[in-house]
């Protein structure tokens, strides 16, 4: 009996081996990566309002290949010119480039006019320039205010605290802060300043910086301020590419109406967002949608053309988006932006005309209206 139940259990022993043996463990391949999938083309059932940031510049970057159809300008007072001659028209131009690309209107950054008010004249020029063309009416705009942290004595580490030096700790300088959004509200009695659900747009760029004793009671001043004026806002706050929202949840949550990341482009030398860009961007931008979405806010999804780290720095290795005939690379972002932009439908588009970093929509002579068309096609109904 001891023999049979011997040989018995040998014999099951024997095939549970034979079993694991015979079951080879499936080799991982780059096929098993989460990433391993294709963006797919997004059709567009409802139009996208999008808006283009516009950038003036005192020079044309020597480093700069694309040449733009009107010719190689700079800006002079908030006029673009060309070899010294101040070229107006080319203003107007851009007015039906955009058209073309049915965006909806230009963002233009102001510095601040209490503080900085030799810089913000500048800025007001160029909107005035903007305005004066006979064709700006059919063109809407906004503004994106450009905090400068420094001017208002803004730290976000060291002082007494360590946590940095608040906007509060000078009440002279908080005053000039709240007066500053008072003064550029000024832009927004024009017929067209462009509105998100009937609230006047404004962005705040560098908004992640902005250390305050409590954001919340900071932004509601804000909003109370220009309440009081006759304009409800809509405030989109910006912050740095390729970090998490929840980083600095207490300067947002509650606070603004919207987020957005700037540059994401720029890989910040991560070699695996370059190879992998629309995969990664797509998974950043879905985990920001659902995380501030569940604040009750919206998500705006920030593209660009492409990005050139050698047009300012000649000798730097990383490695630049390259430009194609077909434009892929900016087609499949515009993919990337419409999986994940929130219900109002908003994009903004990271340049208009910024050839210092080759971010640009701007036809020129190699590439034509490429990029124009593809901005067209990607966000608005039967293009």
């Amino acid at each position: 009996m001891k023999n049979k139940h011997f040989y018995i259990y040998s014999s099951l022993m024997l095939l549970m081996i034979a079993g694991l043996f015979s079951c080879k463990k499936k080799e991982v391949t780059a096929a098993d990566n989460f990433l391993n999938y294709t963006i797919p083309n997004v059709p567009v059932t409802s139009n996208y309002t999008v808006g283009a940031f516009y950038y003036s510049f005192g020079s044309f970057n020597a480093n700069i290949t694309q040449v733009p159809t009107v010719g190689d300008y700079y800006y002079v007072n908030g006029v673009p010119t060309i070899g010294g001659v101040a070229t107006p028209s080319i203003m107007q131009q851009h007015i039906a480039d955009a058209g073309t690309a049915k965006i909806d209107y230009f963002i233009f950054s102001v510095r601040s006019p209490t503080l900085d008010n030799a810089n913000y004249k500048q800025d007001s020029l160029l909107v005035n320039t903007f305005l004066a063309q006979p064709t700006s009416s059919t063109m809407n705009f906004a503004l994106t205010y450009n905090l400068n942290i420094g001017l208002f004595g803004i730290t976000n580490s060291g002082g007494p605290s360590g946590n940095g030096v608040t906007i509060e700790t000078n009440a002279s300088k908080l005053a000039s802060f709240y007066n500053d959004f008072k003064r550029i509200a000024f832009w927004m009695s024009k017929s067209n300043y462009q509105k998100v659900n009937g609230k006047y747009l404004l962005v705040i760029n560098n908004a992640q910086d902005l250390n305050s004793n409590s954001n919340v009671a900071l932004y509601q001043q804000i909003r109370t301020n220009l309440t009081a004026m006759g304009f409800d806002l809509y405030i989109v706050g910006m912050q740095n590419r390729w970090s998490p929202p929840e980083r600095y949840f207490y300067r947002f949550q509650n606070c603004t109406d919207a987020m957005y990341e700037a540059n994401m482009g720029d890989y910040a030398g991560d070699i695996d967002r370059y190879n992998l860009f629309p995969q990664m961007c797509d998974q950043n931008w879905a985990y920001w949608k659902s995380t501030i979405e569940s604040w009750n806010m919206e998500f705006v999804p920030c593209v660009m053309a492409g990005y050139n780290y050698q047009i300012s720095n000649p000798t730097s290795s990383n490695l630049s988006v390259k430009r194609t005939a077909d434009g892929s690379w900016y087609k499949t972002f515009t993919d990337v932006a419409k999986r994940n932009a929130s219900k109002s439908r908003l994009i903004f588009l990271d340049s208009f005309n910024n050839f210092t970093l080759d971010s640009q929509v701007e036809p020129t002579q190699s590439y034509g209206t490429t990029y124009l068309d593809i901005t067209r096609t990607a966000f608005k109904v039967g293009q």
